[in-house]
């Protein structure tokens, strides 16, 4: 397994920033730094845990006021590039919280942002001050830098994973959607995908916002058409009818009430696995005659939790068009081995062949505990 991520902050980095540190404000007393960071509790401490440490901990360290902070960092930035780094952003959000600091902070967070990112600590002003962040946001969103252009979109993200929920963009997305609007046709692909992703967060909370503007959008560029899919994932795998029209996938109502699948069958093998083994998933469909169909194939497997109840998860299987009458088969495995973002419980795993949102055909697989390896003894 790879190392996790909080070990990248360990003596041997602390102790090469503090070298970037002390070439340009030489009384910085490296050895005591290193020694308040990694006290008590540091073995302990998760990624982002360590982050906010080595922020707290710097703060102590560098000179007052924040600004004159601020100075040493901006003549170390150019070397201080990437992941590690966040916590840049991070001393921000935790010493640039006086009022009289807010527009330094800001300009701050838009300069570190191209070095690490700043989709974090952003959230903490806009939690604090809305309106007046999100006229800086607006700004951004314009600018010539794709690091820049992206932080006005993913920082006002309702939901973005590991930051700080913005339940007043939940409840309304109107200012969000309007950064969007700038974005909706960038040239940057890491923009976009930014953009797709706040689309798919608002969906979460307002899908009608998100299908209007989906409506809006689609077809008026080529750009735009990928932001507005990626964007509509959500929707999609919801199955929603509108979503399914406007991206040109066939109803299941047709002029003759033909179902949309005229046959369709799903097998599981084997049908009883231990944790951590793979099954193969065999599926075969027939497509009713005249018109070629757009679908959408996806399996469902309802995972058994730990309480026992079921909770369901989409995986595609394809998208295309078949022609009218035309049959489809294919082969999928699929493992059952523990992951970080799952863990696996026995049980009966119910399995569904989706098409356009619709269940045609299902089998199941009974799961059962892993199989402990035996542990041989090297002198027998």
């Amino acid at each position: 397994m790879p190392e996790p991520l909080k070990l990248m902050y360990n003596r041997t980095f602390l102790h090469n920033f503090s070298i970037k540190v002390k070439s340009v404000h030489p009384s910085f007393e490296d050895t005591s730094f290193i020694a308040d960071v990694l006290e008590g509790d540091w073995e302990e401490l998760e990624l982002k845990a360590r982050m906010r440490r080595i922020s707290i901990v710097l703060g102590h360290y560098l000179p007052t006021p924040f600004t004159a902070a601020l100075d040493i960092l901006y003549r170390i930035d150019e070397q201080c590039v990437g992941f590690p780094y966040l916590f840049f952003p991070d001393f921000v959000e935790v010493h640039g919280q006086a009022e009289h600091d807010f527009e330094a902070s800001l300009d701050a967070l838009e300069r570190f942002t191209s070095k690490s990112s700043s989709e974090f600590a952003i959230r903490f002003f806009l939690l604090r001050d809305p309106q007046r962040t999100m006229i800086r946001m607006l700004h951004w969103a314009k600018s010539s830098n794709e690091h820049v252009r992206r932080l006005a979109s993913e920082g006002c993200r309702p939901r973005l994973p590991w930051g700080q929920a913005l339940p007043m963009f939940k409840l309304d997305p109107a200012p969000v959607l309007e950064i969007l609007e700038k974005l909706k046709a960038d040239s940057s692909l890491y923009v976009r995908k930014s953009v797709a992703n706040n689309l798919n967060d608002i969906a979460k909370d307002n899908p009608d916002l998100v299908k209007q503007k989906a409506r809006n959008w689609y077809g008026s560029d080529p750009l735009t058409d990928w932001i507005v899919r990626r964007g509509c994932r959500s929707l999609l795998k919801q199955a929603d009818p509108e979503i399914l029209s406007l991206f040109g996938y066939s109803s299941s109502e047709s002029s003759t009430n033909e179902a949309l699948i005229t046959g369709a069958s799903l097998q599981v093998r084997p049908q009883t696995l231990a944790i951590g083994g793979e099954i193969q998933l065999h599926f075969e469909l027939q497509a009713r005659t005249g018109e070629p169909l757009r679908i959408r194939l996806e399996y469902a497997i309802d995972f058994v939790k730990a309480s026992g109840r079921a909770s369901r998860k989409l995986f595609m299987l394809g998208d295309r068009t078949l022609d009218g009458g035309a049959a489809l088969s294919g082969t999928r495995k699929h493992r059952f081995a523990d992951l970080t973002t799952r863990r696996h419980y026995p049980g009966l795993h119910r399995i569904t062949l989706l098409i356009n949102g619709q269940e045609y055909a299902e089998d199941s697989l009974t799961l059962t505990p892993q199989i402990e390896e035996p542990i041989v003894n090297p002198l027998n």
